[in-house]
């Protein structure tokens, strides 16, 4: 039912579409969405992630976890992320994965609304680390039109292994097309 719900908001309200699909068999995995513009991405995505009816993650400092805000950031799929001990982001989220059973980490690699020349390379060196495929998707303004693309893994090699990902992102505009990472 409120799979449906969130179906009826995300198309016939909102007058978005869905191409292609997350594969409910792949149970961790890190969804690498651009482009990332303006706050309205975070609404888009969590009424997307509704209407396919799919448990996606998203990642925040342990302090947003507490009471009174904890249990509504974690149904939204929030975890929170500790960076004690002396580890780093990478290796406290590869943590994450590793200790649990399902987990799907949606990163914006553009790591800020603001325009960006460069992407940031956490989301790859934690889909290398933890072994999951990276599923690129893009959130099409223009278009109104949030696409799933093909489960990759990396290899390693992070430059050709970008170049086959950004190809997802081509045609995609953002909210405002003007901030959004010029995919090459």
């Amino acid at each position: 039912m409120k799979k449906q719900i969130y179906k009826w908001i995300f198309g016939d309200l909102m007058g978005w579409k869905i191409e292609g699909s997350l594969d409910e068999q792949i149970k961790k995995s890190v969804l690498m969405v651009m482009p990332h513009t303006s706050w309205h991405d975070f609404y888009v995505a969590i009424i997307c992630r509704g209407a396919i009816g799919i448990d996606i993650n998203w990642v925040g400092k342990k302090e947003l976890f507490r009471f009174p805000f904890g249990y509504f950031f974690k149904s939204l799929g929030g975890a929170p992320l500790d960076r004690t001990g002396g580890l780093n982001k990478v290796e406290s989220i590869v943590s994450i994965f590793n200790s649990r059973e399902i987990f799907r980490l949606g990163l914006s690699p553009e790591g800020t609304r603001k325009k960006v020349e460069q992407l940031k390379t956490g989301f790859y060196y934690i889909a290398l680390k933890a072994n999951v495929p990276i599923i690129p998707v893009s959130i099409n303004f223009e278009k109104k039109i949030v696409a799933f693309g093909n489960p990759f893994y990396p290899t390693g090699t992070i430059e050709s292994d970008l170049t086959i990902l950004n190809k997802h992102f081509i045609n995609a505009k953002g909210k405002i097309p003007e901030k959004g990472f010029k995919v090459t």
